[in-house]
């Protein structure tokens, strides 16, 4: 051990109890931050499935894998960082000493080829990572890029150290080789064998390569222990506790039925809760529950949520990224003074700490972040545009590869709003009136329900008190009760199970809202009132029949995933299907039969609430392909649907700023060359109907293009008589035939 070894060495250890020291006391803080959100019992078990998702999203990264060129690379850094972590404590022997290694392992040539693969794996690894970011960066692609508000400064630094760290682990390990320090087959060592002949037989050489490796190591600890607010960093820790306490226990994604209103962890009984004492929504960052917090801490700023973002897509000021960091460099800013006891009130006094000096040490910075506004345009943390531009589609939990919920987190600060500071937009108080009086958004009145019926040629079962031998409830929703659009979606529905002989009942002026848009934009209580009016009317519609038979049909993506997901919650245990799903198996099952083909080129949008949020794909695109007509599909469908921009109550709100989300959706749709554009949802259809009116009034699109629901163009199919053959010349007609006869 010469005097290298030892000064190199010496200062590694010094540096390194110092860099670990600060790394354990910054994660002890963490704990201690984490803690100051609202509790929550939910996210407690059952530990074997919550196990299971978490083994299955790391080790498989089946989520981080929707990005096919970014899945493997990172899969192999992240395996670089948690077994390279043998490598960089063997260093701390390595630069005393440049022929140790780990006792009994370092002549196991099965571990010495796992070291080389994760030393090269962690280089190639990143390289391919570094050249994604700069082909994605925003000065390239500007405002489209996923990168855009990122902080960039962090990732480089992050990229660097994995860079040293695979460069040092092979480094190492070829100059040990050079130096003969063990026989290692080249194909265990089929990298650093052969650059280790390059480089001459030097135990000094294994020294400072290993002091390298260790500094690269020591230093990310130290800066990263200064820094709690680099999710970059940090997320290779938080991201297994955020994963195994997502929402969902069995794995799925925080989508469908939203997350109840909460106080001090348990769900608020409405009837029974004091505004003195409960909290209604989030109103301060302190409000949000320790999941938020580590959701917070957990973003890696990889913007897949930005990517797919209907509102950032089309120049809104919101990115699911950019407000998770809002909310988090906020969180951390206004900590110390949380932790201290802080406390304000809803005027903004102080009523935590109290003396003639209360504030005496606390970082001023924490009690300045302390007295600003979450919500505000004027010096809030989040502006208003920002948090009511959210359409909830969903794109950005679907997308996120460590499980954040923005979704849950938006609608939450949006239910403080409403109901605490009756500050939203203007727009929403004209529906939310009509839903308390009228019991739907649009105000008109209960007994023009069945004004879709005047239509048909067929009598419409109307419930009557009993639902005699009747299998299916048809829930007809308010769009297709009252929008003219809609409308011929129910009469297209009534008429197919008419033919298919399906034994079904409407509510007609019994039915109700079911509160979808209320809940969305905020209004907890209206949505409450509405859902337990309605749960009552279909308790009593099912009374007597099992969950199993209590059937209810939707045509509506929004009624169908809040019947189906939300009002068991309320009490309202229902076996709900939407109408693709339903038409598509009478289609199977031979009860409707396409007799001509739609011969025409269509393409599919997908509703937000019927694919992402219930994963509803299939059903409505077999029911394409069975008119006959030629499926084309957009760039985005799927999971990766773009919204119309109907959902979070958008419906009933102005969109002020950048291009008209539904706009956007029909140029893409336009893009396909179609028809006809298809979709399942009346909010959808109105939507890209505005959308396509806009392109045919400047001229972009032609006037023969449609909307329309796939159960118009089934109706179309199985209604149209079959095109007459033609009959060869010569041959007599019908007539002729006859007289000869």
């Amino acid at each position: 051990m010469g005097a290298l070894q030892l000064t190199l060495g010496g200062i590694s250890v010094l540096l390194g109890l110092i860099a670990w020291g600060m790394f354990a006391a910054t994660i002890a803080r963490f704990v201690r931050v984490i803690r100051l959100g609202q509790p929550d019992a939910t996210r407690n078990g059952p530990f074997m499935p919550r196990m299971k998702t978490l083994i299955k999203e790391f080790a498989a990264h089946t989520r981080m894998n929707r990005k096919r060129s970014v899945g493997p690379a990172h899969w192999l850094v992240m395996w670089g960082f948690l077994l390279g972590s043998l490598a960089l404590f063997e260093a701390y022997g390595e630069v005393f000493v440049p022929h140790w290694g780990w006792p009994i392992l370092d002549d196991f040539p099965p571990f010495q080829l796992l070291m080389e693969l994760l030393g090269v794996g962690t280089i190639v690894g990143i390289l391919v990572l570094m050249a994604i970011r700069q082909r994605n960066h925003p000065r390239r692609a500007d405002r489209q890029s996923r990168f855009q508000g990122s902080n960039f400064k962090w990732a480089y630094f992050i990229e660097a150290v994995v860079l040293i760290e695979g460069i040092g682990i092979i480094g190492v390990r070829a100059a040990k080789a050079a130096l003969g320090a063990h026989e290692t087959p080249t194909w265990a060592a089929f990298v650093s064998n052969p650059l280790g002949e390059l480089l001459p037989a030097s135990p000094n050489l294994v020294t400072v390569f290993a002091f390298v490796k260790l500094m690269s190591a020591t230093v990310w600890l130290i800066v990263v222990a200064r820094t709690m607010t680099m999710g970059i960093a940090w997320h290779r820790f938080s991201a297994f506790f955020n994963i195994y306490f997502k929402r969902e226990q069995d794995g799925g994604v925080a989508l469908g039925a939203l997350k109840p209103m909460m106080s001090g962890g348990k769900v608020l009984d409405l009837e029974e809760a004091d505004p003195d004492e409960d909290t209604f929504g989030v109103g301060k960052i302190e409000d949000f529950s320790w999941k938020g917090w580590l959701d917070f801490s957990t973003c890696t700023e990889c913007g897949r949520c930005q990517e797919q973002c209907p509102a950032w897509n089309t120049g809104k000021p919101l990115s699911p990224k950019l407000l998770i960091t809002q909310l988090r460099d906020h969180a951390y800013a206004k900590a110390p003074y949380l932790l201290a006891g802080g406390k304000r009130d809803m005027a903004g006094d102080e009523v935590g700490l109290s003396g003639d000096n209360m504030y005496a040490g606390i970082d001023v910075l924490a009690i300045a972040e302390s007295q600003k506004a979450l919500i505000g345009d004027d010096g809030g943390v989040i502006d208003p545009d920002v948090l009511w531009s959210c359409t909830s589609c969903g794109a950005c939990v679907e997308q996120c590869p460590v499980d954040i919920e923005h979704v849950d987190h938006i609608v939450d600060m949006r239910r403080y709003q409403v109901m605490i500071e009756s500050s939203f937009p203007s727009e929403l108080n004209g529906m939310f009136k009509n839903l308390e009086n009228k019991g739907n958004p649009w105000g008109q009145n209960a007994k023009d329900r069945l004004a879709w019926t005047e239509d048909l040629d067929f009598e419409v079962p109307v419930f009557d008190g009993d639902m005699g031998d009747a299998e299916y409830l048809f829930w007809v929703g308010c769009a297709g009760a009252f929008e003219d659009r809609a409308k011929k979606t129910t009469r297209a529905v009534a008429e197919l199970l008419h033919m298919a002989d399906v034994k079904y009942k409407v509510l007609g002026s019994e039915e109700s809202c079911t509160g979808d848009p209320a809940r969305r934009a905020g209004n907890e209580f209206l949505f409450q009132m509405l859902a337990q009016q309605n749960v009552e009317v279909l308790n009593s519609v099912f009374e007597g029949r099992e969950r199993k038979a209590r059937k209810v049909v939707v045509t509506c993506a929004h009624c169908f995933n809040t019947l189906a997901n939300e009002y068991p919650e309320l009490g309202g245990q229902f076996e709900v299907v939407h109408h693709t799903q339903l038409l598509n198996r009478l289609v199977r099952e031979k009860q409707l039969v396409p007799v001509a083909p739609v011969a025409e080129d269509v393409t599919y949008h997908d509703p937000c609430y019927l694919g992402r949020h219930n994963k509803v794909y299939d059903a409505p695109r077999e029911l394409v392909g069975a008119t006959g007509a030629r499926l084309r599909e957009m760039p985005r469908h799927g999971d990766k649907s773009m919204c119309c921009g109907a959902g979070g109550a958008r419906m009933w709100m102005e969109e002020k700023i950048g291009k008209r989300i539904n706009v956007e959706r029909v140029d893409e749709a336009l893009g396909t060359a179609p028809s006809k554009i298809a979709t399942g949802c009346p909010f959808c259809k109105v939507m890209l109907n505005d959308g396509l009116t806009a392109r045919q009034a400047d001229g972009s699109a032609s006037e023969k293009v449609e909307i329309v629901d796939v159960a118009q163009m089934l109706l179309e199919s199985v209604k149209r008589k079959p095109e007459p053959k033609p009959v060869p010349l010569g041959t007599p007609s019908l007539a002729e035939a006859s007289e000869e006869a």
